[in-house]
C-alpha cells in the first residue's frame, strides 16, 4: 500500500467493516472523516477523544503532536483537557533530542492549558525516525458536539486561514538549504513562520458560538481530502469555487518548486466548516483577525464538483498526501 492514510475503500473494507461491538455510552464512533470519538459520562457532559501519529516530519514533532490532536478536539466543539503520548525512538537517537521533543510538547500544552497526562516512551528497531502517537482528551456538554457529518444541502462551506500552511512550514524547514538556492532568505523565513498559525482553537470557539453545523481540521490529504471527507460523512454533494479557496503566495511558489499540489498538501491550522449562515461566521472570524472565506455550498445528491475558469470537474477520493513526494 502507498505511504500515508489508507484509501477510503481500504478503510471501509478492512478497518471499519471489522468493528462490530457497540456500546450505548459511545455517542460518536469510528466513521469516515470523523477525527474524534465521544463517550457519555455522568451528568450533562461527554468525554471527547482523538488520536493521531506524527510521521511526516521530525524537526517540530513534539509541537505538532500536541497541536494536531488539540485541533481535532476543537473541531468537535470540545474543550481540550489533556494528552497522552506514545513516543517511539530509533536506537541512534540521543537523550538530548528526546528532551527537546518533550520540551516542545510541553510548550505547546502550556499555550492551550492542556496537561500531558501520561503515555509510553520506548526505543525500538521498529522505527527509523522518532514517531509520536497522541491520544487527546477533552470535554463537551451533551448536545453540543460538532461532527464532520453535520453539513446539509444549501449550507455554506467556509475555509479559515489558508490551505497548505502546515505543509509549507514543514517543507521550508526540512528543505531550507535547497529552497535558499532558489528563493530569498526572507521568503523562506516567512514560510517557516507558518507554523505559528497551526492552532484552530480560536476559530472553533467563534464558529460554535455563531451556529456552525460541521467542522473538520484540514490535515493529511489537504483541502481536497477534507472536502471529500465532510461530504462523505454528511451524505451531501459539493459545489466548490477553486478561486475562492485561500492560499498564500509562499505556498504557491514552494509547491510549484517541488511539483506538488497545494490542494492535496497537509494543512493543519486551516479549518473547513459548514453553516447555514456562513457570512455571519466569516464576519465574526474577520473581526477576530482570522482570515476566512466562503468557498462553496453543500448540495443535494453525491456530485462533488470543483469549478474553475468556467470548467467543472469532479472531486476524487483522498490520495496520499503530497508531502510524502518530497519528504
Amino acid at each position: 500500500m502507498k505511504i500515508g492514510k489508507v484509501s477510503e475503500a481500504v478503510l471501509k473494507r478492512s478497518v471499519l467493516n471489522q468493528i462490530h461491538t457497540h456500546r450505548e455510552e459511545v455517542l460518536l464512533g469510528a466513521s469516515v472523516g470523523e477525527d474524534c470519538a465521544a463517550v457519555a459520562v455522568a451528568g450533562d457532559e461527554m468525554l471527547v477523544m482523538s488520536t493521531d501519529p506524527i510521521t511526516g516530519t521530525v524537526q517540530d514533532i513534539g509541537d505538532l503532536a500536541v497541536q494536531i490532536t488539540v485541533n481535532d478536539l476543537a473541531s468537535a466543539g470540545a474543550e481540550p483537557i489533556g494528552v497522552m503520548l506514545t513516543v517511539l525512538l530509533p536506537e541512534r537517537i540521543s537523550e538530548q533530542k528526546l528532551r527537546h521533543m518533550m520540551e516542545q510538547a510541553q510548550e505547546a500544552c502550556a499555550k492551550v492549558n492542556v496537561q500531558i497526562m501520561g503515555g509510553h516512551t520506548e526505543v525500538t528497531r521498529a522505527v527509523n525516525q522518532p514517531l509520536i502517537s497522541v491520544v487527546g482528551v477533552g470535554k463537551a456538554k451533551k448536545g453540543k458536539l460538532v461532527s464532520t457529518a453535520g453539513a446539509r444541502p444549501g449550507m455554506d462551506l467556509i475555509v479559515t486561514k489558508w490551505i497548505g500552511i502546515e505543509g509549507t512550514a514543514i517543507l521550508a524547514k526540512e528543505k531550507e538549504a535547497e529552497l535558499l538556492t532558489r528563493f530569498l532568505p526572507a521568503f523562506v523565513n516567512s514560510a517557516k513562520e507558518f507554523d505559528k498559525m497551526l492552532s484552530v482553537l480560536p476559530e472553533a470557539a467563534i464558529a460554535v458560538k455563531y451556529g456552525v453545523a460541521a467542522m473538520h481540521d484540514v490535515t493529511e490529504g489537504g483541502i481536497f481530502g477534507a472536502l471529500w471527507e465532510m461530504a462523505e460523512a454528511s451524505g451531501v454533494g459539493l459545489e466548490i469555487d477553486l478561486k475562492q479557496i485561500p492560499i498564500r503566495q509562499e505556498t504557491v511558489e514552494i509547491c510549484e518548486y517541488f511539483e506538488v499540489n497545494p490542494y492535496e498538501l497537509i494543512s493543519s491550522g486551516c479549518m473547513l466548516m459548514a453553516a447555514a449562515d456562513g457570512n455571519t461566521i466569516v464576519r465574526e472570524l474577520l473581526k477576530a483577525g482570522i482570515h476566512a472565506a466562503i468557498v462553496g455550498k453543500a448540495t443535494e445528491g453525491n456530485d462533488r464538483v470543483l469549478c474553475a475558469a468556467g470548467e467543472r470537474r469532479f472531486l476524487e477520493p483522498p490520495k496520499s498526501d503530497e508531502l510524502y513526494k518530497v519528504i
